[in-house]
């Protein structure tokens, strides 16, 4: 089941669900709108191997956006921090967002219970597209989680994603073995 919006803040009242900065217009229904960070990065090689740490170049958003183009994968950040410590958080594109021809994540739109950071966003447009900082550009989703949690994902030895940070991070498929 996803949760209300009244059951999310409860949850938040809880502390179960913390988000950074907290604004209470950013909550719909069953979701809570997040923005983009002032950070976005691409990698500095165009053919990526999935063997090896692929490096990223961050940059900063100006006052004056800036225009994403197509053919180019760009890592995003939210401006919100979350943690969820008892429900599996799922990040959506806005249908707005998505009326711009921009995609928010490629593949990794569900969180693990026990996420702690904020999330960094793989983006994709089918047109340039200015974009700015603290623009909506995706929401959470809450679900329920059915049965015991044996291992929250901030507890885990080898978790990749659990260094806090307000900028883009790039694929750590590297350290996986194979």
């Amino acid at each position: 089941m996803i949760l209300s919006d009244k059951r999310i803040l409860e949850e938040i009242e809880k502390g179960t669900i913390i988000i950074e900065p907290f604004k209470p217009e950013c909550l719909g229904t069953n979701s809570y709108d997040v923005h983009l960070g002032k950070y976005l990065a691409t990698y500095n090689d165009r053919v990526l191997d999935a063997r090896k740490h692929n490096e990223i170049a961050h940059f900063e958003i100006g006052k004056e956006g800036f225009v994403l183009q197509p053919g180019t994968l760009y890592l995003g950040v939210t401006l919100e921090y979350t943690e969820t410590h008892g429900h599996v958080p799922f990040l959506e594109g806005k249908s707005s967002t998505g009326r711009l021809g921009i995609d928010i994540h490629a593949t990794a739109g569900k969180g693990d219970v026990g996420f702690c950071n904020t999330w960094t966003l793989e983006i994709s447009v089918a047109q340039p597209v200015r974009v700015y900082a603290g623009m909506p550009i995706g929401q959470l989703i809450y679900f329920v989680v059915e049965g015991e949690i044996g291992t929250m994902y901030n507890s885990k030895g080898n978790a990749k994603y659990n260094r806090k940070t307000t900028r883009p991070v790039e694929s750590m498929m590297w350290k996986n073995k194979f």
